[in-house]
């Protein structure tokens, strides 16, 4: 049985944050996000629990959530980092390639990153990922630093809402009007 500790449970309390804060959105009419399920096929499963004990990938998933903010289409993915360095290997260049071309029929994509030694939700412009990113495939580093980071995308901590990411993107999209 995994505990909380294990690294196969890393990511489901975050993504169970999400959920219930996208919950909290489409409550108020403000987002209705849902979580993209990552398509499997089942190859043992136990006869007596119904659990799925081994199954293989069907394909590449894209991004863990995708919807609509009050008429903007939106994707993003999230992801947990435990130090304040995040290794770009845990971003694969599918999913970039997703996040531009719905970046280019007029959407919003970002990461949500969940620093967790630091508790800090931090919202991810794709257009600031991209840096990071083409720097390291010109070959520089394959990471960056919370210190690059721009502190002001940091999540603020809001009473009733887990992930409070719309504030955020409310920034980067006024911030996008701004660059025009």
């Amino acid at each position: 049985m995994a505990t909380w500790s294990s690294r196969g449970l890393r990511g489901s309390t975050l993504e169970d944050l999400i959920n219930r804060t996208n919950e909290k959105y489409l409550e108020n009419g403000l987002a209705l996000i849902q979580k993209i399920p990552t398509p499997i096929t089942p190859i043992n499963i136990d006869k007596n629990t119904r659990h799925i004990t081994l199954a293989y990938f069907d394909q590449k998933s894209t991004v863990d959530y995708i919807g609509a903010v009050q008429g903007i289409p939106v994707c993003f993915d999230a992801k947990e980092c435990a130090v304040d360095r995040f290794a770009l290997q845990n971003i694969h260049a599918h999913q970039v390639r997703f996040m531009e071309q719905f970046e280019r029929q007029g959407g919003v994509a970002f990461f949500l990153i969940y620093f967790s030694h630091r508790d800090e939700f931090y919202y991810l412009p794709l257009e600031i990922f991209k840096f990071f990113w083409d720097r390291a495939e010109e070959g520089g580093r394959k990471s960056f630093l919370y210190e690059e980071l721009n502190p002001e995308y940091v999540l603020p901590k809001k009473h009733g809402v887990f992930v409070p990411y719309l504030d955020m993107l409310r920034k980067d999209l006024e911030e996008r009007e701004d660059a025009f």
